[in-house]
């Protein structure tokens, strides 16, 4: 397929990254890319440009970040040889991780200093839809750079939200994990109840999933990662626990409280006590027990 107009770079070839990665070389797209790891960096040798993040901020019109967090992405701004040392004039940076707001808006404002536009993007689909394409994005910051920028954003996404100014995203992001999480834990909860009632997990799946206790946790997670014995849910305990401590944070900022936010916060400092830190999220139903 023949190159489409604008150089596009991929800082962060993860589980989210490398989808996301993927998508933009098959739609045609210069992809530029880079990742700490050597063998991140492997599968895209033939595939797209490997470079370093300010040689990329030179040459691409569109970044997207899918790192950790701000603190990553910061490092990788500053500094005499960081990005924002070399940065092409009207570069757009997207900020694909799931981070405190006030951080977004801080970088934000850094950034425009070198006429540089940053927008923030909360992502949800997963892993999955990152390979597939199909992920949805929460996006704040500048509206006019968003509409501008947008083609560099379909190849890898079905849905579009543009939710208000810089932050915006971010805290969307945020709000959408704390509900996530929450739901996730009360079906965990739900099963070992129908476990200790003789009921079968399968059962009241099936049974949530023809009424109105379904949702994507019932229709998805459970059937496809935890009945499935396959536990690949491709997230760690420990992000559910960063993203569930900084929406309590973000929360307290907001002067108002989030009380089944908490009580999940909890359910996952305890899961991490547990030593589930670096296990897959799905491995939570297997000890819930433990934790609450």
């Amino acid at each position: 397929m023949s190159s489409k107009t604008g150089k596009v770079g991929v800082i962060g070839l993860g589980n989210m990254g490398g989808g996301i990665a993927r998508n933009l070389s098959k739609a045609g797209y210069q992809v530029h890319v880079y990742d700490i790891s050597d063998r991140a960096l492997k599968p895209f040798r033939k595939k797209a440009t490997i470079c370093e993040p300010t040689e990329m901020a030179a040459k691409c019109s569109v970044i997207f970040f899918v790192v950790h967090g701000s603190k990553e992405i910061e490092e990788l701004l500053s500094g005499r040889n960081g990005m924002l040392s070399a940065v092409r004039r009207n570069l757009v940076l997207y900020d694909l991780t799931t981070s405190d707001p006030d951080n977004t808006k801080r970088l934000a404002r850094k950034t425009a200093r070198k006429n540089v536009t940053y927008m923030d993007a909360g992502m949800t689909g997963g892993a999955v839809g990152a390979d597939k394409g199909t992920l949805s994005l929460m996006i704040g910051g500048d509206k006019k750079a968003y509409k501008r920028t947008r083609k560099y954003l379909t190849p890898f996404t079905e849905q579009l939200f543009h939710v208000g100014k810089s932050g915006a995203g971010h805290t969307l992001k945020l709000i959408f994990n704390m509900v996530v999480h929450t739901n996730f834990l009360a079906v965990c909860e739900a099963g070992h109840i129908a476990k200790k009632a003789g009921i079968d997990l399968n059962d009241m799946i099936d049974v949530f999933n023809a009424g109105n206790a379904r949702s994507y946790i019932s229709e998805q997670r459970f059937p496809n990662h935890i009945l499935s014995g396959t536990w690949d849910g491709r997230s760690s305990v420990y992000n559910l626990h960063k993203d569930l401590g900084m929406a309590m944070t973000m929360v307290a900022k907001f002067g108002t409280t989030a009380k089944l936010g908490k009580n999940t916060h909890a359910y996952l400092k305890r899961a991490v006590k547990f030593g589930m830190s670096e296990k897959d999220f799905t491995r939570l139903y297997q000890i819930f027990g433990e934790i609450t």
